[in-house]
This record gives C-alpha cells, sequence and structure tokens, in this order.
C-alpha cells in the first residue's frame, strides 16, 4: 500500500461526508454572549435534530494566528478583544489537501475551537468531553458536519471540539533548538485548547475539574499521547481513546529527515541535509498549498512498502523546551505517567482494516508486502528486512492470517483482518497491557461491532454495498450527527445503539464508569491483570462482556516482542 492510498480513502470519505446533504441542527434566532478570559462572543440557540435546545459557540479562538513567524511554532494565547466576537457560525478548516480534486481547502489560520452546552448556569457544573478529531494527522476537522453535537445534547454535558493544525504544518520538526521548531505544534495546538477549556469552560456551564478527553483514529493516538506528556497534569481527568494508541504501527513515522526532503521537493538547492536553518527559511516563504502538496508526496518506494503512511506526524522532540510534549519514547513515558491515575476507556472496531479495501481493490494483494512478508513485520522491532528473523516472523504472521491458503483476491479479507491486528489492534493491546502492568486506575477494554446496512456510514462510502462489519470509523456515526446522518425512529436498532454509545460514553465522562442505565443488565467491570484472556464489553446488537475475540492472534503478534519493548514491562 502507498502512503496516499490510506490518505486517499480517508479524504474521500470525508470529502463525500462534506456535502450538507442536510442541517444538523435547527438555529433559532436568539442569542447569547459569555465573557471569556479574554474577551465577550457572542453565541446561538439551536435545537437538536431530535428537538433538545442547546447553545452553540463556534470559531472561539484559543490561540494567535499561527502565520507568519509563528508558523510550525507552538501556539500562543490570543490577545484580549473588546468587541463582542460573533461566533455563531463553524471556524476555518486547517490547511489540507482534498485528496479527490488536488485542491485545497483551510487555512493556516484555524487555531478555534466550539462549545455546546445546554444550560450555562446549571446549579451543578456539567461533566465537559473535549473530542480530538482524527484524519491521519493530515485531514479534519471540528466541524458540526462531520461532528455534530445532536447525541450528546440529550446527556447533561458540555461537548468541546478543538481544531488543530495538520501536516507538516502542525508536524514539522527541527533539530537546530535555535529555530526553536522541536516539532509537535498540532499536539501543543490541542494543550492550548484544553487550558482554554480549563480557564473557560464553568462560563458555560462546565466543570473544569470534571474532563474528560476522547477521540478517534489519529484523535484517539492525540489522546494517547496527551496522556502520557507530562504538558496535560490536571487538564484532563479522564479519557477514551477509540482506534488509535501512541504504540499504533502509524502513530509517530520514523524521523528521515523530513523537513530537507520537504524543502528539496519543493525546489531547494545548495543546501546540506542538516542545514536546519536554510530549509526553515525556504518553508517559512513557501505558499502554504505548496507545503501541503509536497509533503504527501515525498514517501519513497521503500517506506510505502513499510507502510510509513505519511511523513509528519508526531514526533519524539529533538531537544527538550518549556513546552516539550514527548521527550522520550512512549513506552517509557507510559511506564510513570500521572495519566496511570485516571480512569481510561479504550478499543477499537471489529473490522477496522476495511479502511483499506479501495487499495486492494487497486492493486493485487500479491504484490510486495504479502508475498515478501518480511514488510509484514512491524516497524518498531528495528529489524533489517533481509534478516533470517524477519523472515521467520513474516512467515509466522503470514501463516496465522492465511494459513495455507494462497494470497490471491480470495483471500482479501484475510489480508484486511490482518492490517486490523497491525495498524490498530495491536498497538491498542499493547496500551492496555500497559496500563495493568502500570497504573493504578481503572482500565476498560470496549470492542464496536454493531453492523447496520445502512448507518455504518464509512463503510458504505469506503466499500460500497454488500459488506460487512463495523469498519474503522463506523462508530463515531453512533456519537455524532453528521451531514449523512438522518432522524431516526426510536424503535430501530440504529437509534438504540446510539444511546448506549451515548449512554456508556457520557457516563464515564461522568464518574468513570461506563455502566448506565441503557445498559442495566450488563455489569462492566475494569480489567483484572491477572485474566489470562483480555475482556471487553462488545457493543453489537446487545452489549455483552465477552473475551476479547482478537486474542489468539494478538499473542501470535505479541511473541515477537521481547516484554521491554512490547509494553515496557522489564
Amino acid at each position: 500500500m502507498s502512503a496516499l492510498s490510506f490518505l486517499d480513502m480517508v479524504k474521500l470519505t470525508f470529502k463525500v461526508i462534506g456535502y450538507k446533504i442536510q442541517q444538523s441542527s435547527l438555529t433559532t434566532r436568539e442569542t447569547i454572549q459569555v465573557l471569556t478570559t479574554k474577551g465577550p462572543i457572542k453565541g446561538v440557540k439551536r435545537v437538536s435534530v431530535y428537538g433538545v435546545p442547546y447553545y452553540s459557540f463556534e470559531n472561539i479562538p484559543f490561540a494567535k494566528p499561527p502565520l507568519d513567524d509563528l508558523r510550525f511554532k507552538a501556539p500562543i494565547p490570543p490577545d484580549p478583544w473588546v468587541e463582542v466576537k460573533d461566533c455563531t457560525q463553524p471556524c476555518e478548516k486547517p490547511l489540507q489537501e482534498n485528496f479527490v480534486f488536488t485542491k485545497y481547502k483551510g487555512s493556516e489560520d484555524c487555531l478555534y475551537l466550539n462549545v455546546f452546552s445546554k444550560n450555562l448556569s446549571p446549579d451543578k457544573l456539567s461533566p465537559v468531553m473535549v473530542w480530538i478529531y482524527g484524519g491521519g494527522f493530515q485531514i479534519g476537522e471540528a466541524s458540526r458536519d462531520l461532528y455534530g453535537p445532536d447525541y450528546l445534547m440529550d446527556k447533561d454535558v458540555v461537548y468541546v471540539s478543538i481544531t488543530y493544525r495538520l501536516g507538516p504544518l502542525g508536524f514539522l520538526s527541527l533539530n537546530d533548538p535555535k529555530l526553536n521548531i522541536p516539532g509537535n505544534a498540532g499536539l501543543k495546538d490541542q494543550i492550548l485548547g484544553l487550558r482554554w477549556v480549563k480557564e473557560n469552560i464553568s462560563r458555560f456551564g462546565g466543570d473544569p475539574e470534571n474532563v474528560t478527553l476522547f477521540g478517534e483514529s489519529a484523535g484517539g493516538t492525540s489522546t494517547h499521547l496527551l496522556m502520557i506528556s507530562p504538558q496535560t497534569e490536571g487538564l484532563f481527568h479522564k479519557a477514551i481513546v477509540q482506534s488509535g494508541s501512541a504504540l499504533c504501527h502509524w502513530a509517530m513515522p520514523p524521523a528521515n529527515n523530513w523537513p530537507y526532503r520537504l524543502a528539496v521537493a519543493m525546489g531547494l538547492t545548495g543546501a546540506d541535509a542538516g542545514d536546519d536553518k536554510a530549509v526553515y527559511e525556504f518553508l517559512s516563504k513557501a505558499k502554504g498549498t505548496d507545503i501541503v502538496s509536497a509533503a504527501v508526496r515525498i514517501t519513497n518506494k521503500d517506506e510505502k512498502r513499510n507502510r510509513v503512511l505519511f511523513a509528519f506526524a508526531p514526533t519524539i522532540e529533538p531537544y527538550e523546551t518549556d513546552d516539550c510534549v514527548i521527550p522520550k519514547e512512549p513506552l517509557e513515558l507510559m511506564k510513570t505517567t500521572w495519566s496511570n491515575n485516571i480512569p481510561l476507556m479504550i478499543g477499537g472496531n471489529s473490522h477496522e482494516g476495511l479502511l483499506f479495501l479501495p487499495e486492494i481493490r487497486r492493486r493485487p494483494i500479491t504484490l510486495d508486502e504479502v508475498e515478501n512478508c518480511e514488510y509484514l513485520v512491524p516497524n518498531d522491532l528495528g529489524l533489517d528486512r533481509s534478516s533470517e528473523k524477519c523472515k521467520q516472523f513474516g512467515l509466522q504472521i503470514k501463516k496465522t492470517h492465511f494459513g495455507d491458503e494462497e494470497c490471491s483476491s480470495k483471500t482479501s479479507m484475510q489480508y484486511l483482518d490482518l492490517l486490523s491486528y497491525k495498524m490498530f489492534w495491536h498497538g491498542i493491546s499493547r496500551t492496555v497491557m500497559s496500563r495493568l502492568e502500570f497504573s493504578k486506575a481503572p482500565t476498560y477494554l470496549y470492542r464496536f461491532e454493531f453492523d447496520s446496512p445502512f448507518f455504518n456510514q464509512i463503510r458504505n462510502l469506503i466499500c460500497g454495498k454488500g459488506h460487512n462489519g463495523a469498519c474503522h470509523g463506523d462508530d463515531i456515526c453512533y456519537l455524532f450527527y453528521n451531514t449523512f446522518s438522518c432522524r431516526l425512529s426510536k424503535d430501530t436498532p440504529e437509534y438504540r445503539t446510539i444511546e448506549r454509545m451515548i449512554g456508556i460514553w457520557t457516563s464515564f465522562a461522568q464518574n468513570g464508569s461506563p455502566n448506565c442505565d441503557v445498559i442495566s443488565d450488563v455489569n462492566i467491570q475494569p480489567l483484572d491483570k491477572n485474566e489470562t484472556n483480555l475482556k471487553c464489553f462488545n457493543i453489537s446488537n446487545e452489549v455483552k462482556i465477552i473475551d476479547l475475540p482478537e486474542n489468539e492472534k494478538l499473542k501470535i503478534w505479541d511473541s515477537m516482542y521481547e516484554k521491554s519493548r512490547l509494553y515496557g514491562k522489564t
């Protein structure tokens, strides 16, 4: 698979969803003002698709526009203002490429957040849920078009969504300390957004001492990275990690001199590979659209075979600053992180790998990665692809997922199953094992398996008709109303699944436990490190406690690692 094919699929999905088929909420004429710590803002009253009124504040600035000298750098708080800012309309998307038409949307001036609340002055402050969107760190937005608050507004929670910079604009990292661009600006955007929440959310009826951070895919990985960062202690108090982890294969691409390669691809000449100053001066003057365009095309053939999906994403920062987010390897940070003392709910979908179906329709899966099965082996093992050990591990993976069958179009589902493990489930399970080893707080493992012929929207957009299972991203269709959603009858399985998902997620935000009235016949317990097999609560037509179906194959993937590299145990 090429680095672009993953982004093609995700961006095509988001492009299709982006068409406004119907509005998620009705807007009333009632507006309201709130005084934030930086100045007054104006919001508007809306009514959800199920008739629940709530207040909507969009496009709230939480940082100065990251332009000119602030490009690539950590965000800084905005200047105060006096005039009332109109926060009744959606904020700008971060600059990103539209992969369908190879055009661009969004702006570098993108550091805004949204707040949705039913009651701005409740007798008791409500739990706060802060959402981090996914998109491979290359695309995404914090809009109602994709992540509408309608379902969440059925509950007494305050919902916040934060915009952050993407691609090289959010994740360029240079080694020269004089330039002060160590990387992870996009994560630092998220952290500054959380600091805004800490300072302001009580003015919207939210409890700054009861904040749950949650996200899916790259947003789930971001959530996990912020959990293990020393910068975030006290900014949130629970976390939900969906279909991602700092240990997922794609989460932190290897440092392959990406900034220099980007600049050269854009036309830089006469500079050596280590000349960070020349690279910065060149990129700081370039058009943002040119930077985004070149960044997604600089991976080489070998990197693509190793499933390096993109060049610019979270990284271990080359030197420490006052706002350093990732000072060392995640496995090391996970041992002693402050978040080992807060509850975590983590999980994924039953058929994550369906995300890659369009790729194997374009390219026979008998090529490279399976036949040369050493490329199936995870990169973080650090093995020479030509080594006998790597080849043996590759054969072991091939045997686990294909048995004695030959790799062909007839075994495409086995290949997609393999990618579910390699790209998502193995990173998730390693994170769970680390938590069980080092954490004192409860850890809950979920698995989303609900299969609807029309409401598993991501699968249907990516795969078309005739496929079953919960694809990567299908869970968010039951948490957020988007422009591809519809008003459901309350006696449908889809609506009951929304009720269960919202009940579980908001109950966890309220008190750190997923147990709630809507699943009162289920008693979900935290994972027990003494259990032989991981247990999960499986969300399908019903919610049941089961042994994680992926357990046996995960043990094969585990067997390739020493314990210190698997989940940090010495």
